[in-house]
């Protein structure tokens, strides 16, 4: 059944334009932009924007629903986590399917489908974590990328669980060359960290504060240096998820500056909390254990500079929960031990635009870095990322004045506790769009599990 709606009085912002404009949707796309008072349009739905922003959805391409780790799983289910990815304003999700070791691809993605079909509030994509690389994983690789699964997610951390050496990493990139796939890095060296892990332990430094303290910032620049130039070797373009280190972007701006294809992300949790944060007292740190860690305050400066400067193109969320009762203590007395991962995926586009108001980015580069950065990066674009003519209708009515404070009381994650409990930060979602269907009006929610589709995508837009 066709349906229409007219958004009316915003102010449209996209990652090149802000106009004030009317908007009109048919059938889950957007049909047309109009000055306002222009066009006479006839509509199913007016959604009345004035004062408001409209924006495009929130495109999150780092999350973790129910991801195994640690001898437990990530506590958002894809029903929990993507209904609150949409209060957040985030319209598309695209999470990581897990290949284990001595599996195929085809058993890790089928996993992660029978987990996410029916059950999303909005659209999805899947990257593939490569754990076990031989012959028969490099040709499936090919097959994915024919699928809509076009980049392909290694690490040179955790040793004995997802880990690759660099021969791996070098036969994957070189299969990414031929097959236009994009190898993303988790980029710290392993091998190296889980020394300073052992001798930590052996001293008895046994608290969260530790897992910051042994997994250096040097370990994640040397990682970053090896995989750029692993990279380079094969002829393919580079992704290092999570950058949060000073010195790793370095990495990535010198590799940039030569002219090679090499993009990086980071996230919320690396320029709005610190070291401090894990060195909370009663095991409160443990709440911000992830990997790789928070880092000293200063590194926020040169993370900031990164994204203004386009060092940095996207910031995604790295979306992986776990409840302190229950999960977090596991790690009582032995930090290794502590299921790496917080909660964020609702609260990514209010901290940018925060930042907005602050004035660490403008308005264009807030919806660049949230939403058309991360599109084109993954074979979404224009369907996702902007507000224009065809583009799926996953828009957001952005109140650019309302305040309101972060809190585990009113958040709609599934974890019981706010990495940014008590923050206070100026806008909010008001009205959530996901292909012209309303899932939040009015901070309502109105959408249902299964609405949200599996989305393939292309290969990265940002290569020739």
């Amino acid at each position: 059944m066709s349906s229409r709606t007219v958004i009316r009085h915003g102010l449209v912002i996209t990652a090149s334009d802000e106009i004030h404009a009317d908007v009109l949707v048919e059938d889950g796309r957007i049909a047309a932009l109009a000055t306002p008072h222009s066009q006479s349009w006839t509509a199913d739905r007016v959604i009345d924007a004035t004062g408001k922003y409209v924006i495009p959805g929130g495109v999150d391409a780092h999350t973790h629903m129910e991801l195994p780790f640690g001898g437990t799983h990530a506590s958002d289910t894809f029903e929990t986590g993507t209904r609150a990815a949409a209060w957040g304003g985030t319209t598309t999700i695209v999470d990581f399917a897990v290949q284990s070791v001595g599996h195929t691809l085809r058993e890790g993605l089928d996993a992660w489908h029978a987990k996410a079909e029916g059950n999303c509030a909005i659209d999805y994509a899947f990257h593939m974590i490569v754990s076990d690389v031989n012959d028969e994983t490099l040709k499936e690789m090919d097959l994915l990328i024919e699928e809509g699964v076009t980049s392909f997610k290694q690490f040179m951390a955790y040793p004995g669980v997802f880990y690759s050496d660099d021969g791996q990493i070098l036969r994957a990139m070189q299969r990414s060359a031929g097959n236009g796939g994009l190898i993303m890095m988790h980029a710290e060296n392993g091998i190296a960290i889980d020394v300073l892990v052992q001798q930590a332990l052996a001293r008895g430094e046994t608290g969260p504060r530790y897992h910051g303290e042994v997994r250096k910032a040097l370990l994640e620049a040397e990682a970053t240096h090896r995989a750029i130039r692993l990279a380079q070797v094969a002829g393919a373009p580079l992704y290092v998820v999570h950058v949060s280190a000073t010195q790793a972007v370095a990495e990535l701006a010198r590799a940039r500056d030569e002219g090679l294809d090499v993009f990086g992300e980071t996230c919320p949790q690396y320029l709005f909390l610190s070291a401090d944060n894990l060195a909370e007292p009663d095991f409160e740190g443990a709440k911000y254990v992830c990997s790789t860690p928070l880092r000293p305050r200063e590194h926020q400066a040169a993370l900031w500079r990164a994204l203004r400067t386009n060092d940095l193109q996207v910031v995604s969320t790295d979306h992986c929960p776990f409840c302190f009762t229950g999960q977090k203590d596991l790690g009582r007395g032995d930090f290794s031990k502590i299921p790496n991962g917080l909660p964020g995926v609702e609260n990514r586009m209010d901290l940018l635009h925060q930042a907005v108001v602050e004035g660490r980015i403008s308005r264009r580069r807030w919806i660049e870095i949230a939403c058309a950065a991360p599109a084109r990066m993954f074979g979404l674009y224009p369907k996702k990322g902007t507000i224009a003519p065809g583009a799926d209708a996953d828009i957001v009515i952005y109140d650019p004045h309302a305040e309101q404070v972060m809190s585990a009381a009113t958040h709609h994650m599934n974890v019981d506790y706010s990495a940014y409990e008590g923050k206070r930060v100026t806008g909010r979602v008001e009205t959530v769009l996901s292909r012209g269907e309303p899932v939040i009006v009015q901070r309502e929610y109105t959408g249902r599990a299964g609405h949200g589709v599996f989305t393939p995508r292309s290969t990265c837009q940002y290569l020739n």
